[in-house]
C-alpha cells in the first residue's frame, strides 16, 4: 500500500515538473544568448550558422516529416505564442463576461503599442485587426468612391482585392483599372513609370502591394505614395507578406493606409493583422461595421466587429518578442539566404523558370519557380505526394509555377532536398 502510493506521489510529481517546464519554455533565452554569442557578427555571415539558426528551429513544435515551403499562406506559431494564447483562453472561460471584456480586453492597449513601435506609427493610428483582408476591405469599402471613379492596381493584387473593387463595380459604378508588370521587372523604376503611365484624371485611389503573394516582387512604396500624393490620390498598401518579412518603418513608405497579417511572417496566432491609418485619415475613412458617433477620429472604430476572442490578439505580444530577439536584419539575411539557396541552384537549367528577381531591392524569401511543359498543380501534388513537401501551385496570366516560402524554422536541409526534387523533374518529367 505504501509502495503504490509513493509512486501515485513520484508520478504527480514528474507530471508537475513537466508541467512548469513547458511553462517555462527557455526558447526566447536560448535565441538571446545565441544572439550575444553571435555578438557584431554581419547578418549576411550569421546566415550560414546553422548552429545560431538551430536555436531558432527548436522554438517552433512542426512536423518534421514534412517540408513546409508554403510559410507564405500561414506559418506555425512558436510554442511560447500558442503558450501565451492557450493561457488567455483558458482565462476566459473561467468567467467570459467579466474576464473577457473587464480583463483581457484593456489589455490590448500595449500590444497595440509594441506593434506600432515595431512599424513605426503613433498607437493611436494602429488597428488590430484579424488579417490583411479585413484592413484592406475597410480602406477600399472605406472611401467614398462615386460612379465613374477609377481605382488603378496591378493584375498581379491579392484576388480578394480585386473582387472587392469588383463588387464595387457592380453596386455603385466605380472603375477597377488593372495593369501587367515583367516578371520580374528590370528594376523598381520600371514598376512606377508604369503606375505612371496608367494615373489618368479618373484616378481616384491606387492599390499597391508591398510585395506580390505571386512572385515576392517588391514595389518601391515611396516612390508610388509620392505619385499619388502629388495629385491627390490615396494610395492603400497591400503588406500582407511584407510585416517582419524584412526591414523597413512606415516613414520608409510615407503611406497613409497599410494592412497587413500576422500569421505569416510574424508567426503570430492565426487570426491576427494591424491596419494602420495616418492620423488624419481617421475621421474620413468608413469603419467595415458601425462605429459610435464617439469615436469618428478614434482608430478603435476599425475594430468595432461584435464579441470576439481577445486571446489571439494578446498573444501577439509573444510573437513580437521573438521577433525582436532575433533581429529583423538577421532574420531578412536568413530568409534570403534560404531563397537564395535553393533559386541559384535552379537558375540556368534547362526547363526551369524564374519568376523572381535575386536583387534584394526587388525580393526577399517569397519566390516563385516553374518548370516548362509541368502544370503547377500538378508539381505541387507530385511534390507532396512523393517528397512530403509542400508549397503552393500559382497560376496566372504570364506565371505558371509554384510559390516556395521556408521561414527561420526552415532547415537548410529541407530547401535542399526541395531543390533536388526539382532538378530531378526538370530533367526526367513527372512519373506517368
Amino acid at each position: 500500500m505504501q509502495s503504490t502510493r509513493r509512486n501515485f506521489i513520484k508520478k504527480a510529481a514528474t507530471t508537475a515538473a513537466i508541467g512548469v517546464a513547458i511553462l517555462k519554455d527557455d526558447a526566447i533565452q536560448r535565441i538571446q544568448a545565441a544572439v550575444t554569442n553571435a555578438g557584431s557578427t554581419p547578418p549576411n555571415d550569421l546566415a550560414t550558422n546553422e548552429d545560431f539558426w538551430f536555436q531558432v528551429q527548436q522554438a517552433y513544435d512542426v512536423d518534421r516529416s514534412i517540408i513546409n515551403l508554403n510559410n507564405g499562406g500561414v506559418s506555425p506559431a512558436p510554442r511560447t505564442v500558442l503558450d501565451a494564447m492557450r493561457r488567455h483562453i483558458e482565462f476566459t472561460n473561467q468567467l467570459p463576461p467579466r474576464h473577457l471584456w473587464n480583463v483581457l480586453d484593456p489589455q490590448l492597449e500595449p500590444v497595440r503599442e509594441r506593434l506600432a513601435r515595431t512599424f513605426g506609427c503613433d498607437a493611436e493610428e494602429m488597428a488590430i485587426v484579424r488579417n490583411t483582408s479585413e484592413a484592406l476591405e475597410t480602406c477600399l469599402f472605406g472611401l467614398d468612391l462615386k460612379r465613374g471613379d477609377e481605382v488603378l492596381a496591378t493584375s498581379h493584387d491579392y484576388p480578394r482585392m480585386l473582387n472587392t473593387l469588383r463588387q464595387r463595380e457592380k453596386r455603385e459604378g466605380i472603375v477597377l483599372k488593372t495593369f501587367n508588370f515583367p516578371t520580374p521587372p528590370k528594376s523598381p523604376d520600371e514598376l512606377v513609370s508604369l503606375y505612371k503611365q496608367n494615373i489618368t484624371d479618373k484616378t481616384r485611389a491606387i492599390l499597391v502591394c508591398h510585395i506580390t503573394n505571386l512572385t515576392g516582387q517588391i514595389f518601391p512604396i515611396k516612390a508610388i505614395t509620392r505619385l499619388g500624393r502629388e495629385r491627390g490620390i490615396p494610395v492603400i498598401v497591400d503588406g500582407a507578406h511584407a510585416f517582419a518579412h524584412f526591414p523597413f518603418k512606415r516613414d520608409d513608405l510615407d503611406c497613409d493606409y497599410y494592412g497587413t497579417s500576422l500569421h505569416k511572417w510574424t508567426s503570430a496566432p492565426i487570426g491576427t493583422g494591424f491596419l494602420y491609418v495616418r492620423k488624419s485619415k481617421i475621421k474620413d475613412l468608413w469603419p467595415m461595421m458601425a462605429a459610435p458617433k464617439e469615436r469618428i477620429d478614434n482608430i478603435r472604430k476599425f475594430e468595432e466587429i461584435g464579441t470576439h476572442p481577445t486571446a489571439p490578439y494578446l498573444a501577439i505580444a509573444e510573437a513580437l518578442t521573438l521577433y525582436e530577439s532575433i533581429g529583423v536584419e538577421r532574420k531578412a539575411a536568413r530568409l534570403r539566404y534560404l531563397r537564395d539557396r535553393w533559386m541559384k541552384r535552379l537558375d540556368g537549367r534547362k526547363g526551369i523558370v524564374l519568376y523572381t528577381s535575386f536583387d534584394p531591392k526587388q525580393s526577399c524569401c517569397l519566390a516563385t519557380v516553374g518548370i516548362v511543359g509541368i502544370n503547377p498543380g500538378e508539381l505541387t501534388t507530385h511534390l507532396y505526394k512523393n517528397h512530403k513537401i509542400l508549397v503552393t501551385p500559382i497560376v496566372h496570366e504570364h506565371i505558371s509555377g509554384i510559390r516556395v516560402t521556408p521561414n527561420t524554422y526552415t532547415t537548410v536541409r529541407g530547401v535542399d532536398r526541395f531543390a533536388e526534387a526539382m532538378e530531378k523533374i526538370a530533367l526526367h518529367g513527372l512519373p506517368s
